[in-house]
């Protein structure tokens, strides 16, 4: 044969199977070009001199791996639906006289022009729209866009050769399957699978067991860090579950169905239910795959998006003043000294300070087991949880709040985030008596309140806090005591940039050597050095970028994968329905000649369709509403305690996806009844 012949038929195969390959080349050039765009923004230089430049390179180069793997997957599984459709007309040139040699030829003519088409036009469309999304993540974080064109030779180089194995890939596995296959195997490809399939009751049992154990650890954690270990233990067993009750479990719905002789005798069930228990063999995974990806839309635009709006919630949640000061270990009077040189410094650029809180605590991890709290290295294996004690003085207490609780040495009051303690606790080898239980508390000495148990505990004075101090540096070592000395407050300056300025001088103030003497309202001179301690200050205003860089980099990445994830739903509904539609076209042909109307046909048409495509969208609600409570949880992670804002992104998610789903439900409804009839 001339050497021209193969790469002509190619190519009419190609346009003749146009339908099939269509969508598939769009969704190789959107992939090709999203995993060049993601590989760029992860590796551009210009990332690096961005607030938060770190966190959002890890962000990006995350997103980088999930788009090439799954943008493997996902061509290898399109793949398999167009090897599908095409099975029968490489039988036929078998049968022709063609040998297995020459059809490897065809198929790797298809792919060289396929593959190496799909790679140059996806890569033309990423270094064009490079700039665009560009555009679009430095106005999602607030940065200052850098003016010039971006272009990643390095990125160019890893796509190609990801995608270019990528085909390569395929067609291994595309000669594989022709070189194992008979005539007439290759003949009747598309209706293998069409014999009535076992229920299989082990099978079912096993993915409501997944199933049901994925939900109950979704609803039982409680600690945000628990839902961080448990949370991919949930996903990998909801993803289980609803591929076992989607492969099997449908089937036997499906035959429950039919034993109901009411529901089933009625022409639009009769013929929809009949033919999708003989095909949800082959379609099962397809239906599997279309719920786990709505899923994941649903999940990482509602997570993202409320993430991004409730950004200022998570500011202040972090940090409720303009300026927190931290003096770790300070010796007797070091901190109020500090506190009035700062005040000070303001004073003489005309600033007052407003809201001001300080106070004295002292915080450490304890194993609870009962109304005793230890050091873990003493509770002998325990499997109680983990809690942290933060602890201050009553005389602190009363100056912030105002109230006075008159405590005895063997006194406390308690408030506690979570696990509420009985009427006396044990800390150490030393047991308190829980005066009162306070309902609030508005001194938050401690960051871990959002990830663990923390029992806020106010004890008579400094002398019942440095004995607490001296067993805990016992049980721990003395480098890890956490005695620490807080100053919140706002500062009365109109901008956010005159804040940051300030900020920096206090930063620069505290951290020099220097003594100190400090007075304190009964007259005692307190005098030493801050060799002994450390210090550091924070600026709300100066980590405000930072924070927008995250979280707008989350946004970005949840926006970009569920669009990815979006396009694969969609290329798997559209390739489903028009894969039906021509295995159902003869059925239709030959119920159409023994008196079935056109409007039965439809109406059985549209049963079967609402049936098989709205039971993905319906099982992938169900899961994100029993993985919201666990989502919350996670969410407390990034300081985003809004749980009605996130309730709110996650209807208005479900609502704009279940419209898109609805448009692509109907447009390929139309598809498919336009083969059929």
């Amino acid at each position: 044969m001339r050497s021209f012949f193969f790469p002509k038929l190619a190519i009419t195969n190609i346009r003749k199977n146009a339908r099939f390959y269509f969508p598939y080349l769009l969704t190789c050039i959107a992939t090709i070009a999203m995993f060049y765009v993601m590989s760029m923004i992860s590796g551009n230089d210009g990332i690096a001199k961005m607030p938060g430049s770190e966190a959002l390179a890890t962000i990006m180069m995350f997103g980088t791996i999930v788009v090439g793997i799954f943008s493997v997957i996902f061509l290898l599984y399109t793949n398999s639906f167009l090897m599908k459709r095409r099975k029968k007309e490489l039988g036929l040139f078998n049968i022709l006289g063609m040998g297995k040699r020459h059809i490897a030829r065809i198929l790797f003519n298809e792919t060289l022009i396929t593959g190496s088409a799909t790679i140059i036009i996806g890569l033309t469309c990423g270094v064009v729209f490079s700039k665009l999304i560009f555009l679009v993540l430095f106005k999602i974080i607030r940065f200052e866009v850098p003016m010039g064109f971006a272009f990643s030779q390095s990125s160019l180089i890893i796509t190609t050769i990801l995608f270019s194995s990528t085909f390569l890939l395929t067609l291994a596995i595309n000669l594989i399957q022709i070189k194992l296959a008979n005539p007439i195997e290759l003949l009747h490809g598309t209706n293998i699978g069409e014999r009535e399939p076992k229920s299989k009751l082990l099978l079912t049992i096993f993915g409501l067991i997944f199933l049901g154990a994925g939900y109950w650890i979704a609803l039982v954690t409680e600690s945000p860090l628990e839902a961080i270990s448990l949370f991919f233990v949930a996903v990998i067993l909801v993803i289980l579950g609803s591929y076992f009750l989607f492969i099997s479990g449908s089937i036997t719905l499906l035959k429950i169905i039919r034993k109901n002789k009411k529901f089933y005798y009625q022409t639009r069930h009769f013929i929809s239910v009949s033919s999708m228990i003989y095909r949800m063999k082959q379609n099962a995974v397809g239906l599997a795959s279309i719920c786990i990806l709505s899923t994941m839309v649903l999940v990482m635009a509602s997570t993202t998006v409320s993430l991004y709006i409730g950004v200022d919630d998570a500011l202040n949640t972090r940090y409720p003043n303009d300026i927190s000061i931290i003096l770790g270990r300070p010796s007797a009077g070091e901190g109020e000294a500090m506190l009035t040189d700062v005040q000070s410094l303001l004073k003489s650029k005309g600033i007052e300070t407003t809201n001001l809180i300080d106070y004295h605590y002292l915080s450490f991890a304890a194993q609870r087991n009962g109304d005793v709290f230890l050091a873990s290295s003493q509770n002998n294996g325990s499997n109680s949880s983990i809690s942290e004690l933060s602890i201050i003085t009553e005389s602190d207490y009363q100056r912030i709040t105002g109230k006075s609780l008159e405590l005895n040495d063997n006194e406390v009051a308690t408030f506690s985030t979570r696990e509420k303690l009985n009427d006396k606790l044990t800390i150490f080898d030393k047991t308190y008596l829980i005066k009162e239980k306070l309902t609030t508390f508005q001194i938050d000495g401690s960051d871990s309140a959002l990830l663990i148990n923390v029992h806020y505990i106010i004890v008579k004075d400094m002398a019942v806090l440095n004995e607490i101090n001296l067993k805990q540096q016992s049980a721990y070592g003395e480098q890890a005591s956490n005695y620490v000395y807080t100053a919140l407050f706002d500062l009365s300056v109109p901008t956010a940039k005159d804040k940051i300025a300030i900020a920096e001088e206090i930063k620069t103030l505290i951290k020099k050597p220097h003594s100190y003497s400090y007075v304190d309202a009964k007259g005692v001179t307190f005098t030493g050095t801050n060799e002994n301690s450390f210090v550091y200050a924070e600026s709300k205003q100066s980590n405000e970028a930072d924070f927008y860089a995250i979280y707008g980099g989350f946004l970005f990445l949840g926006l970009f994968l569920g669009l990815l994830f979006l396009v694969a739903t969609v290329l798997i509904i559209y390739y489903k329905q028009i894969s039906e539609g021509y295995e159902d076209k003869e059925r239709y042909e030959i119920l159409q000649k023994v008196g079935m109307s056109r409007n039965e046909i439809k109406s059985s048409i549209q049963s079967q369709i609402l049936i098989v495509f709205f039971l993905p969208l319906t099982l992938a609600m169900i899961h994100i509403a029993f993985a919201f409570k666990m989502i919350a949880k996670l969410l407390a992670l990034f300081n985003l305690t809004n749980v009605p804002l996130f309730a709110i992104c996650t209807l208005v998610t479900i609502c704009v996806f279940a419209i898109i789903y609805g448009i692509v439900f109907a447009l390929t409804a139309k598809i498919y009844y336009k083969i059929v009839s």
